[in-house]
């Protein structure tokens, strides 16, 4: 019985190169996607810019033959009226010369025809038909021996002359070139001798362009673009049938494009559109892949774990979901209950307030007064410590909303001093300030005085009587920096690294503490706005809070 093989090793050998480019490629996606967009961006910008330059030949090519076929009918108008000048000139240089003859070919001829001189062999005048010719004589040597016609434009007026034999004569009419191209229709052409010398322009013509651009050099036709100082002009020329002239019919560059200009937004959308939605997708599509690549890589780590260690991973990852859990259960139920326990205690201040200033009659025992002030006292005390608990764990989940922007700290320092005057006189201590006149810093002025209101209040709480708190600002390069110093007792080593955790209190005699979230909340207060509070001081010798705020906004 037969066995076969199958033979496979040139195909592995194939394929582990093409798999090992394949994983090299997706571990770096980004540089692999970047430059697939890169090849799109330049495929269909290649093929906006090839459509848009074939468009802009196709608008001119359009352009130049609508101009040829104008140009032809002008030169075969213009010859046909060349030729009637021609007929005229034969007929006067064959009548007997007399006045009536010479007005009534005058007439014939329009306001085109200025003169008619009839000459020998030799160039010499024998008779005109209204008088001598200015400008037009004496005729080159090489026109009086030729037997064909000829143009010879005027050196001293705005005339040209046609040249031609009439039997035994030489004939040279005087003809205003302007007359042959009338406004009406030939506003944008010229007439031209063959080597390019203009010899009349059409009104839309702001200036006499080149003769090397309009010599045809003996070419049927010729389509060419002339710069002048109204703009490059299109220009189609062709030749006047049977005779030594050119007829040029033209348009304004940007008017034979004006189509293709209105078509530009189109071509960019064609170039860009594509290219932006590629780059869209593909950040998509490189994100979620890059999620899907860290969730296999982790599978098969874990998969290549040992299952001690693979155990001891899922027990971790657990973990940590129920530390974050908690953390977030802690601070809706720290929000919670704050709100839940201020209500009730709102309607105990106010009722002992009530009952303590007899409202509804005095009580029946001094002593109900007392209490009742007590009560109110009590629940004035909770209530701000409740309100202090609210407002860290607001902060903590990012409830409270910070808008800084440039205020001036010197006006919110004066306002913080203001309220805690009275306080600091109460305690018999003595406020020494030193503020300029305006410190602009980029911070929230709400914030700002929360946290000094917090850094006065614990320096005055914690200053034994006839002590002093001195309050200075001062403008840094790049900050504005706020010190409050009191002559109290400081911090010891311990204290000044566990200053600003939450719920951290610090006893001191005669001192009632609150919750230990002055300072957390300053501090964190001042991170949100790009600032700092830094705490410092040695026991006996006093504590200095300084909060450093930016003077402009921070990346």
């Amino acid at each position: 019985m037969a066995q076969s093989r199958t033979f496979t090793g040139p195909v592995d050998a194939l394929a582990s190169p093409v798999q090992k480019s394949a994983r090299a490629g997706t571990r770096h996606i980004r540089i692999v996607v970047i430059i697939s967009l890169l090849l799109i961006a330049g495929s269909f910008a290649s093929a906006g810019a090839i459509q848009m330059r074939l468009d802009r030949m196709h608008a001119m090519t359009q352009a130049a033959a609508f101009d040829d076929r104008r140009a032809q009918e002008i030169a075969t108008d213009l010859s046909s009226i060349l030729d009637r000048y021609e007929a005229l000139g034969t007929a006067f240089a064959n009548a007997a010369p007399s006045a009536e003859t010479s007005a009534a070919l005058s007439e014939a001829g329009g306001r085109g025809l200025r003169n008619i001189a009839v000459l020998d062999d030799t160039g010499q005048l024998q008779f005109e038909m209204t008088g001598s010719p200015e400008g037009l004589l004496p005729l080159p040597p090489d026109t009086l021996a030729s037997n064909a016609r000829a143009v010879i434009p005027s050196a001293t007026t705005h005339t040209m002359a046609l040249v031609f034999r009439a039997g035994a004569h030489i004939v040279a009419m005087q003809i205003d070139p302007a007359a042959l191209l009338p406004p009406a229709s030939m506003e944008d052409s010229l007439v031209a001798t063959p080597n390019g010398k203009v010899v009349a322009l059409g009104a839309d013509w702001n200036d006499v362009p080149a003769m090397a651009p309009l010599a045809l050099d003996g070419a049927p036709s010729a389509a060419r673009i002339v710069d002048v100082a109204g703009g490059a002009r299109l220009i189609s020329l062709r030749p006047v049938p049977g005779w030594p002239l050119s007829v040029g019919s033209s348009v304004a560059v940007g008017d034979a494009l004006g189509a293709w200009y209105g078509a530009l937004p189109l071509y960019l959308f064609f170039i860009f559109g594509p290219a932006l939605a590629g780059a869209g997708l593909a950040v998509v599509f490189v994100r979620e892949f890059e999620r899907r690549a860290r969730t296999a890589e982790a599978i098969r780590t874990l998969r290549a774990t040992a299952p001690e260690d693979a155990r001891l991973l899922v027990r971790l990852a657990d973990a940590e979901r129920r530390a974050i859990e908690a953390e977030r259960s802690k601070t809706e139920f720290i929000a919670h209950m704050s709100h839940e326990l201020r209500t009730p205690l709102n309607a105990i201040i106010g009722f002992s307030e009530v009952i303590e200033q007899g409202f509804f009659g005095r009580p029946g025992h001094p002593k109900y007064v007392e209490y009742a002030h007590d009560i109110a006292q009590a629940g004035r005390q909770l209530h701000d410590k409740i309100g202090d608990i609210l407002e860290f764990a607001d902060l903590e989940a990012r409830r409270h909303l910070l808008a800084p922007a440039m205020i001036d700290a010197a006006g919110v320092l004066r306002m913080v001093i203001d309220e805690n005057a009275v306080k600091a006189r109460a305690a018999k201590i003595k406020l020494t300030v030193s503020i300029p006149g305006e410190a602009v810093a980029f911070a929230d002025g709400a914030a700002v005085k929360r946290i000094l209101g917090n850094l006065v209040a614990n320096a005055i709480q914690y200053t034994p009587p006839n002590g002093s708190v001195r309050i200075q600002l001062r403008s840094e390069q790049r900050s504005v920096v706020i010190g409050v110093r009191d002559s109290g007792l400081g911090f010891s080593l311990d204290e000044s690294a566990k200053a600003g955790e939450a719920f951290t209190r610090f006893d001191r005699p005669g001192a009632t503490t609150g919750t230990g979230l002055g300072l957390a909340t300053a501090m964190m207060l001042a991170r949100r706005m790009g600032g700092v509070v830094r705490i410092s001081g040695a026991p006996g010798e006093g504590a200095l809070a300084e909060l450093h705020l930016p003077k402009e906004k921070t990346s």
